[in-house]
């Protein structure tokens, strides 16, 4: 439904440009008139919609996208000031409308990009695998910086500042789905001895203790464990203490027993038995980590869910 009135606002607006360029703007040129306001609102609204599209369609990364239009419309602000801006101050020409949206908005795509990169990101968590602590259609803020500088892009790191520690909840690349982002909580540590038995968690022969705290029903309905009754538990990792789901019946893989290597995670959802996590696709890799969750900004469930907004992490 999004993509439709994106498509449908991007073609209003591109007509509308279309028609004023081939009915209009060499009449107002000849007459030296000014643009009118609405066709200046329409060519913007027509390009970002053109933007948000591309991204859609392509599946492109907000972060290359970026880089790209930083770079195309620096170079093209900055050729123009060096080789023609002269001349055409000389002529008394107008500025090209291409060199103008250059000028104005390079720096606009810079700051974004290095919010975006180095300070923090939004991030909408699409499934309950972290129930009950983030739910579908949360929207959390993401530390950029918690665990390091990284290039954009290429994702090398450049300023060590920390590394995960066990409770975390981390957002990183999927080791198993290019161009898919998760969100779980960091268990185990490089080097970690994880045992997983009867669905409590063991690290180096030390058991992480559960005390039940009620009942409830697994809402995600992204997976088949949707609308599934579960015993709410409060787990203590060494200290950090949260909440988690555990089906009443069945759920995943109830034994493991395995050592964390070296620049490596093991990361679980507190969805215990309705997460895609480490016991699936394996361990988090230390290059895959984008940043540490820290809040709810925005909770949506048929509704704004105001009781959860501002929940930290």
């Amino acid at each position: 439904m999004l993509s439709l009135i994106l498509i449908v606002a991007a073609l209003i607006t591109g007509v509308y440009w279309a028609f004023d360029a081939l009915t209009k703007a060499g009449k107002r040129k000849q007459e030296k008139a000014k643009e009118p306001s609405m066709l200046i609102y329409a060519r913007g609204t027509f390009l970002i919609l053109c933007i948000i599209l591309l991204i859609k369609v392509f599946n492109i990364g907000i972060l290359p996208l970026l880089l790209v239009l930083t770079l195309a419309s620096f170079l093209i602000w900055i050729i123009d000031k060096i080789c023609f801006e002269k001349k055409r101050k000389a002529a008394k020409t107008k500025e090209p409308m291409l060199v103008d949206y250059a000028r104005s908005l390079w720096w606009i795509f810079l700051v974004v990009l290095v919010i975006r990169s180095f300070i923090i990101q939004p991030f909408r968590v699409p499934t309950g695998s972290l129930e009950p602590t983030i739910m579908p259609n949360d929207f959390i803020v993401v530390s950029q910086y918690a665990y390091g500088l990284r290039l954009p892009v290429w994702h090398k790191k450049i300023l060590n500042i920390g590394e995960p520690k066990r409770g975390d909840i981390v957002v990183f690349r999927s080791p198993s789905e290019p161009g898919i982002d998760f969100v779980k909580r960091t268990i185990g540590l490089p080097g970690d001895h994880i045992v997983y038995k009867n669905k409590t968690l063991y690290i180096n022969g030390k058991e992480m203790k559960q005390t039940y705290l009620g009942d409830a029903v697994d809402i995600d309905q992204s997976n088949e464990g949707g609308g599934s009754p579960v015993s709410v538990m409060q787990e203590n990792l060494n200290g950090v203490k949260h909440r988690i789901y555990l089906f009443k019946q069945g759920g995943m893989p109830a034994h493991f027993d395995f050592t964390v290597p070296k620049g490596y995670y093991f990361m679980m959802g507190d969805n215990r038995d309705n997460s895609s996590d480490s016991r699936v696709w394996g361990f988090m890799p230390q290059s895959a980590i984008i940043g540490k969750a820290l809040m709810i900004f925005f909770s949506w469930d048929n509704g704004i869910n105001w009781s959860r907004i501002g929940n930290k992490l």
